[in-house]
């Protein structure tokens, strides 16, 4: 018996592709929208990630040095592809948690330390090192005191070092404090995943998900100086008495050769009205609102000077040329093109083949691909789609992208190449060029700073293994796409020339001055744009803090795109009134000169608000990833005013009946 064949609605297909998609994702997290609920006694433990320092920026293991490992040996956690190259190393620790269970604990005794043991430890605590440790998805928070204001600190130090004085102190008791709310199923079903996976609570089973959640962890760190034939007698979570802290520096464990080091903790749970959704608040506090704000009310000044200059050109100056112009007979046409001043003039050199015609298409291609990239994680961080508690997805989100896009950069660089050529001959050869170009670029130094990590043993290195990976991303994903997009632009219709090129090139009038100053210095617009961002993204990257104001980059970029346009087209009409018609070069760089202040701004940084930075090869490691960040800014900010460039000159010619 046959069947008649029913098509599946589209609506179907849809639903089908978001079912799929949901299933091969793994690790993603919206705020508030997964939470582990536990029992009274229930077993947690806490995990530890890399030592970190604002003074070296290079990450290290946590157990390169000697602490208390756990009983069944460590365990690394599975990493995504965005930890693994920021230096994330995740391993399982001792520490142990029992819910609403208040104790002091023993965990262990070290060895006798030897001299290179101490000599870590001595470098750990004056390099200022963190230890970042996670329980249940948060990071432990330190509130210090400072001129009477509390700070918020995420991680604790090694040791410390007191002034004046050689000796150095290890951090070997923890008093944590554990805040948990209590939760009584709602009847509302929670979809969502986290760090554990998929977690599914239907109404029917309310009763299950009832119990505690973890919405704070702290901790006061401190050196208590141990008896370690006492402590020996002991075995891991024996209990112990509890410590006052802070101790002087007589009932403090000093670092040298010999000493044994006992390491306890205490943990205290305290009910708390924080709910689960509001949890990371404490982490995300928006500091400097007003700052933000300021900075884009200044935006938008410079922006409406730069619409108004727009404007003027449009309104006043093009259209009453061109309507004057309309408005003659043939005859006084005829006269009027003897006559000709200005852009008119370069009417039959307009749209004459820039210099390096193939390197223009490459970064044209290489700028839509990084400027789509950011612009969708911006827009999708800013709608709460990139949360901080899944670690590392903000950058795989972004490499995915970013290898995907690899299709919309062939298929503009080779239309444009097309447009430029008249023909698609050599296609492939720009294809490539595209593909290979930018993350080149960024794989030769990523290489060199990668032999500098290795050779300080640091975590930050990216594994050889992890090497392969991102090769065969980049051939197996990246280059495909791109040359699959290269393919649909040469099939792509050129985009036609509204006046014909004469044979003979005009030639330019000298200037008083060089045209390049106008275009560095018009880079200074959209730099204004943008640097009060640009220091809050510094201080998140390189002095540890969380950035999660995407809201404020969202508008910000915005404003970015629109001062870029601006500039370029304000410069670009002032070059062809005075007859210079090379305007393509001169349209890329009046936007993208604005990476050469990013990375002048990038040192200004370093030098003054970076003076904990310390060493040659935190300074290379520091100046090397802003070489890269300054590059990516320059071929797409070059790239926006590119194109909206070319479509001016492209509407200003067409209306011009010049044969």
């Amino acid at each position: 018996m046959v069947f008649p064949e029913r098509k599946m609605p589209g609506v179907c297909w849809v639903f089908l592709l978001l079912l799929l998609f949901a299933h091969i994702c793994d690790g993603f997290y919206l705020p508030g929208s997964y939470m582990h609920t536990y029992s009274t006694k229930d077993t947690i433990f806490a995990k530890v990630n890399s030592l970190t320092s604002i003074e070296t920026e290079l990450p290290f293991s946590y157990y390169s040095l000697p602490y208390c490992k756990p009983l069944g040996g460590v365990k690394k956690s599975a990493e995504n592809l965005g930890e693994l190259l920021m230096g994330d190393q995740i391993d399982n620790s001792p520490y142990r948690f029992r819910m609403n269970v208040n104790e002091s604990l023993y965990l262990c005794t070290t060895s006798p330390l030897n001299e290179h043991e101490v000599k870590l430890l001595k470098q750990r605590t004056r390099g200022l090192y963190q230890v970042n440790m996670i329980l249940d998805n948060l990071p432990v928070m330190r509130i210090a005191k400072q001129n009477g204001v509390n700070i918020q600190w995420t991680g604790f130090p090694v040791g410390y070092s007191p002034p004046n004085s050689n000796d150095d102190y290890i951090i070997n008791h923890l008093k944590f404090k554990v805040l948990v709310h209590e939760y009584e199923g709602s009847g509302v079903e929670i979809i969502g995943t986290g760090e554990d996976g998929m977690a599914v609570f239907p109404k029917a089973d309310k009763k299950k998900a009832s119990g505690f959640e973890i919405v704070g962890f702290e901790v006061v760190p401190c050196s208590v100086k141990y008896d370690p034939k006492a402590m020996t007698k002991l075995h891991m979570y024996d209990k112990v008495s509890s410590v006052n802290c802070p101790l002087g520096l007589g009932k403090s464990q000093l670092i040298r050769e010999q000493e044994r080091i006992s390491f306890t903790y205490e943990v205290e749970f305290v009910k708390s009205d924080i709910r689960w959704p509001s949890r990371w608040d404490a982490y995300l506090k928006m500091e400097g609102a007003r700052v933000h704000w300021f900075s884009i009310l200044n935006s938008l000044m410079v922006i409406t000077f730069l619409a108004g200059i727009v404007f003027v050109i449009f309104l006043r100056t093009v259209r009453r040329d061109l309507t004057r112009y309309e408005e003659l007979d043939k005859e006084a046409q005829a006269q009027m093109n003897e006559e000709l001043s200005g852009w008119k003039l370069v009417v039959g050199d307009v749209f004459r083949e820039p210099d390096c015609p193939k390197l223009l298409c490459v970064m044209i291609g290489d700028g839509v691909q990084i400027m789509g990239m950011a612009a969708v994680t911006i827009v999708f961080a800013a709608f709460g789609f990139m949360s901080p508690a899944s670690r590392g997805m903000l950058l795989t989100g972004m490499i995915i992208l970013y290898l995907f896009l690899g299709i919309v950069a062939g298929y503009v660089a080779v239309r444009l190449w097309r447009t430029l050529k008249g023909t698609s001959e050599g296609w492939r050869s720009v294809s490539w060029s595209v593909a290979c170009f930018f993350p080149g670029i960024v794989f030769v130094i990523l290489t060199v700073l990668n032999f500098i990590l290795w050779g300080s043993k640091s975590t930050g290195a990216i594994p050889i293994s992890l090497y392969f990976v991102l090769l065969s991303l980049w051939f197996c994903i990246s280059v495909p796409l791109t040359l699959i997009g290269g393919f649909i632009g040469t099939r792509a219709e050129a985009i036609q020339y509204p006046v014909r090129t004469n044979q003979i090139p005009r030639e330019i009038p000298a200037r008083k001055y060089p045209s390049w100053l106008l275009v560095l210095g018009a880079g200074t617009l959209p730099f204004g744009t943008l640097f009060i961002e640009l220091f809050f993204i510094l201080s998140s990257i390189w002095l540890g803090r969380f950035y999660y104001v995407f809201g404020f980059l969202l508008i910000v970029l915005l404003l970015l795109i629109t001062v870029c346009a601006e500039v370029s087209v304000v410069l670009t009409y002032m070059h062809l009134c005075v007859e210079d018609w090379r305007w393509w070069w001169k349209a890329f760089f009046a936007s993208g000169s604005v990476s050469l202040y990013v990375f002048l701004y990038s040192i200004n940084y370093l030098v003054f608000d970076l003076q904990s930075l310390s060493g040659p090869v935190s300074a290379i490691l520091y100046l090397g990833y802003s070489m890269i960040m300054a590059i990516a800014i320059m071929l797409s900010t070059g790239t926006i005013g590119f194109i909206t460039s070319f479509y001016f000159v492209h509407y200003l010619f067409s209306s011009v009946k010049i044969d």
